[in-house]
């Protein structure tokens, strides 16, 4: 089976909330999104240049549709915990990534 990640792009709503934002992430969004099934770890990046978003990566496993559709229920049964200081419009941006090449001397086999 492929490596799989779930790539989160995402913003605080202004400069004034990010120390909230990433409080929230560390200790609430990302252990909660962890707990769902088919989520393996999580990482993220701040970004280097102002304007440039968070970046959150989802190791996942099993079927990247179901994994993501247990995310969108779980938010849609109210039990993802959000924040106000998450940029809501425009959306955060979600894309499904598989891993093509793996190199280095801990890469493991793909």
């Amino acid at each position: 089976m492929k490596k799989m990640i779930l790539h989160v792009e995402s913003r605080p709503t202004s400069s004034g909330v990010v120390e909230e934002f990433n409080r929230w992430y560390d200790e609430v969004h990302l252990p909660e999104i962890v707990a769902i099934d088919g989520f393996v770890s999580a990482r993220r990046y701040a970004p280097v240049e102002e304007n440039d978003p968070y970046i959150a990566q989802y190791e996942i496993e099993g079927d990247p549709d179901a994994v993501v559709a247990r995310v969108v229920a779980a938010s849609a049964e109210g039990r993802l915990d959000m924040s106000d200081a998450v940029q809501m419009d425009p959306r955060p941006r979600m894309r499904l990534m598989q891993l093509v090449t793996e190199y280095g001397p801990d890469a493991g086999d793909i």
